[in-house]
């Protein structure tokens, strides 16, 4: 049976099409089936629309308590019946009774090796600026399970991207974009299909049955 896949998105939700494309290519066993995201003005809004995807915004500001705005989001996924949530760009930390109902059923995508590069405030051009300021000579993308904190859970896939002496934020930006579209479908077809066992810090990839 397919999975219910909620996708979250904060912005242009380019990894948010990816999946949708993947899941319609039946490269992934599932269906996205609810969008949320936390600023008006995302254009993932729109190409969820434009699928004929529920969406649902959910902004911090409107709650008093993260704990309000946890419920929220636990609400809305029961109201779904979601299987698996997918963070695609998505500027925000779950809080740990989402993570906990959803233990290792989330994944998000950062464009950077982890660990270098990422937590708190490595978001966007920030992250590849930070890799261009320290002369790092490779980047990437990490797709990873998610745990209670900012880019700390068990590593699922991972890829090197060169770093080139003319790059800037922009330019490394748009050479690990793609690898992003390509992991973050993958690692959700994983899920999908139960492919991931959590030993320790470690994500093990299983082998198709059959």
């Amino acid at each position: 049976m397919n999975k219910r896949i909620a996708v979250f998105a904060s912005g242009g939700g380019t990894n948010l099409q990816a999946v949708m494309d993947a899941c319609l290519e039946g490269s992934i066993p599932g269906e996205v089936v609810l969008v949320v995201y936390n600023r008006k003005q995302a254009y993932a809004r729109e190409r969820a629309e434009r699928a004929d995807i529920p969406t649902r915004y959910i902004n911090k500001l409107m709650f008093e308590t993260p704990e309000e705005k946890d419920a929220a989001i636990l609400d809305t996924l029961r109201e779904y019946r979601i299987d698996i949530i997918v963070l695609a760009g998505y500027l925000d930390i779950m809080g740990p009774s989402v993570v906990a109902a959803y233990r290792h059923r989330i994944v998000n995508t950062h464009p950077a090796l982890i660990p270098a590069f990422c937590g708190m405030g490595y978001y966007g051009e920030r992250v590849h600026q930070a890799v261009l300021d320290y002369g790092a000579k490779v980047s990437g993308c990490t797709i990873h399970l998610v745990d209670e904190g900012a880019d700390t859970g068990p590593i699922l896939l991972q890829e090197a991207v060169p770093v080139l002496p003319d790059d800037d934020a922009a330019t490394l930006a748009a050479r690990i974009l793609p690898v992003e579209h390509r992991l973050l479908p993958q690692a959700v077809a994983l899920l999908c299909e139960d492919r991931v066992r959590v030993e320790g810090r470690r994500a093990v990839i299983l082998p198709r049955e059959g």
